[in-house]
């Protein structure tokens, strides 16, 4: 089989919902929703390999850590480990008086006893029950139609009821699910929410959850809000109920569908650390919450550390975070591109200069130390890249500011090695190549300054004396000029016969206090027209100049000898 070319003859598109004079389109979010992960239930049953007790309470702990306080921990009916799991946990006083668990249950009186059960002795719970509502599962999947439906929900509402009485030491709050909610009769669902309601008798003071999945993502994440709209607005007792978002991503817009959801009036937000879920996820916590972040909204979570938050996650499910994915990716700060690099840079440049802590970096909608991020892997460097990305490597690498002359003459050497090696260039890379280019620390040279003295003449010209290797071999020399750079071409012209005149000198400490060295690069003009770079780099400024002097000369023997 293939594409139909007229996929109207097997799918139609989704019903818009009636809602005319919808309210959510022009609304913000401004304050974080109640959040809840479920990623050691819907997460953990959507991997290869779920999760052992080991690995199920290291990210238990780790959802405590970022700050969830409703953590969705387990179907305690599934079997013996899933409820010993929850059992030991609420045991073991592992759980925060300000963290509520919860458990997950379908609408049958053995699972829901068993439910109870697990969560003997917890401070604080919530049971979650849930059966399927829509068309295709009614028809196909139950073949019952609404009434019986309606009842499963009643029914289970009910032993919610009666075993939540039998234990009055623990604070009972209850959620109830219309499963495929995001493919249901709108009016419907809230004949069975109302009729669960009816039931349980929430209250102001002590809300049910109402959470209305988005089962199977099956339209555009307008529609969803819209539902989610026309929900709040037409439930009896809204007052009484926490309304609970939980999307999938089968379109890729799961994130989007919460986000919107929340716009539409929603209170809570159900998902996984990093999207993980049956099919192609759940709504990732990590991106809605750093979504709100970037627009100024604290939400509550902390990833302050994200890198540990992906160790932890990884391992736990035994699968990658993608480096494209947002905020916690590998590669969702860095840029390969010369223009995107180059605005990075100067983004930054302007950001040290401003007054105030408003973050404008071209390309980066958000500071990567604000996740713990350390600016190094912003700009890396590849066959694609401009002199803004090896200069800005080294500034952050080496602290040396390459003039803009420099970066371009700079440019084509980083290129030629990028092309050779075929591969990205790292730090080690590229300060290599500096190193070897302009003839910097230990690497071989023609000319290689042993020491020097500079001294006044009685008239006030400069007077230099040294001692410089020449392919290995000592020579003293000497000269004199009206000042040091001077003094040290006309003695490399009388000495050497190299007669190039300075075009441009600049320099800059390297680091601060005591220890800071001091970087000086220096481009000559030639005898043919050209002109050279040279590059020096000691802990005192005038013998850096002298060897960006030398550093200069040896890329003129190099080019003269080419």
């Amino acid at each position: 089989m293939s594409m139909l070319k007229d996929p109207s003859r097997k799918y139609q598109p989704f019903p818009q919902v009636d809602l005319p004079d919808r309210q959510w389109p022009s609304r913000t979010i401004t304050a974080p929703p109640r959040w809840l992960s479920t990623d050691l239930r819907d997460g953990n049953q959507s991997i290869i390999d779920p999760m052992d007790g080991v690995k199920k309470t290291r990210f238990f702990d780790l959802l405590v850590e970022v700050g969830v306080k409703e953590i969705e921990v387990g179907f305690p009916a599934a079997g013996q480990t899933e409820f010993d799991f929850i059992s030991n946990l609420v045991r073991s006083g592992r759980i925060p008086q300000d963290v509520v668990v919860q458990v997950l249950t379908q609408s049958r009186e053995d699972l829901i006893k068993r439910s109870f059960e697990s969560l003997e002795g917890a401070h604080s719970a919530i049971v979650h029950l849930y059966n399927a509502v829509s068309p295709a599962w009614r028809e196909i999947v139950f073949r019952m139609d609404k009434a019986d439906v309606k009842q499963i929900a009643v029914n289970g509402a009910k032993l919610l009821r009666d075993e939540a009485a039998k234990r009055p030491d623990t604070k009972w709050q209850f959620e109830y699910s219309p499963e495929t909610f995001s493919t249901a009769e709108l009016d419907f669902s809230l004949e069975v929410c109302e009729a669960v309601m009816e039931v349980l008798q929430p209250s102001v003071e002590s809300p049910i959850i109402l959470n209305l999945p988005a089962t199977v993502e099956a339209a555009t994440p307008n529609i969803y809000a819209d539902q989610i709209e026309y929900f709040c607005r037409n439930l009896p007792g809204r007052e009484k109920a926490a309304i609970s978002l939980h999307t999938h991503n089968d379109r890729g817009t799961g994130v989007a569908a919460a986000e919107l959801g929340m716009m539409a009036g929603a209170d809570r937000v159900e998902g996984c650390l990093f999207g993980n879920g049956e099919r192609t996820g759940n709504c990732c916590l990590v991106t809605v919450a750093m979504n709100m972040y970037t627009q100024g909204v604290d939400p509550g979570l902390d990833f302050s550390d994200i890198d540990k938050v992906i160790e932890t996650v990884e391992y736990c499910n035994q699968l990658p975070v993608h480096p494209r994915h947002p905020y916690g990716g590998e590669l969702v700060f860095t840029a390969f591109s010369g223009s995107h690099q180059d605005a990075i840079k100067k983004g930054f440049e302007a950001q040290e200069q401003r007054n105030d802590e408003l973050w404008r970096v071209p390309y980066l909608p958000i500071d990567p130390a604000d996740l713990g991020r350390n600016y190094e892997a912003v700009i890396r460097v590849n066959s694609q890249s401009g002199k803004g990305g090896f200069a800005w490597v080294l500034e952050q690498d080496q602290g040396l500011k390459l003039p803009k002359k420099l970066q371009a003459d700079f440019s084509r050497h980083v290129q030629t090695m990028a092309d050779e090696l075929g591969r990205e260039l790292n730090a080690a890379d590229i300060w290599q190549c500096f190193q070897q280019t302009y003839f910097v620390g230990e690497v071989p040279k023609r000319y290689r300054l042993v020491d020097y003295e500079e001294s006044k003449a009685g008239d006030g010209t400069s007077i230099f004396t040294g001692t410089i290797k020449v392919d290995g071999e000592e020579q003293r020399i000497a000269g004199r000029g009206k000042g040091l750079l001077s003094t040290i071409l006309s003695t490399m012209k009388e000495s050497y016969g190299l007669d190039f005149e300075v075009l441009d000198y600049v320099e800059h400490a390297l680091g601060s206090g005591v220890d800071a060295n001091a970087a000086a690069y220096i481009e000559c003009r030639l005898p043919d027209g050209g002109s050279c770079w040279g590059v020096g780099i000691d802990e005192d400024v005038a013998t850096a100049s002298v060897r960006a002097i030398l550093s200069a000369a040896n890329g003129a023997s190099l080019e003269a000898n080419t």
